[in-house]
């Protein structure tokens, strides 16, 4: 598969580790940053990586920042990308069963590269459940075209 992974500064250090990771699994990555562990700003990286994931040019995405909250609501702004913030695997798991999750986001101030790395495989093996999901996929593919229709455009439902 191909991964895009992003993370703003407080998140570069653990983004390194799961680049690794991610070429030990034999994923090819594109790396999106930031470089290095000076303050830059985490919405630049979500976009960059959720742009590329709903365009098809990735597979799945990954986002690290502080928290993993910011990069979660930043992803989620493109449409087509569904960001989920990881708490654990079997949440992540969820997310992508239930939820088609293709954006996963971690906080570096709340998750060792052991317990990232558990999240990261379960996000990688874990594939879409569809059926009564896709459902609800639909409706949220729905909302996002009501909502990027233009002032005088009808909603494109």
């Amino acid at each position: 598969m191909k991964i895009a992974i992003g993370a703003d500064h407080a998140g570069f250090l653990l983004k390194e580790s799961l680049k690794r990771e991610l070429a030990r699994l034999g994923h090819a990555v594109a790396d999106h940053g930031t470089g290095t562990q000076e303050s830059c700003d985490y919405p630049d990286f979500a976009s960059a990586v959720a742009r590329d994931v709903a365009q098809g040019r990735a597979d799945l995405g990954v986002l690290v920042c502080l928290t993993g909250t910011g990069m979660a609501i930043a992803a989620n702004k493109v449409a087509g990308a569904r960001a989920v913030w990881g708490a654990s695997p079997d949440q992540v798991r969820m997310a992508r069963a239930h939820n088609d999750a293709n954006v996963l986001a971690l906080g570096a101030k709340y998750t060792n590269v052991e317990a990232a790395s558990a999240m990261l495989e379960s996000f990688l093996g874990t594939g879409f459940e569809g059926g009564r999901h896709q459902r609800r996929i639909g409706k949220i593919g729905a909302i996002e075209r009501a909502d990027c229709a233009g002032p005088d455009q009808e909603p494109n439902t």
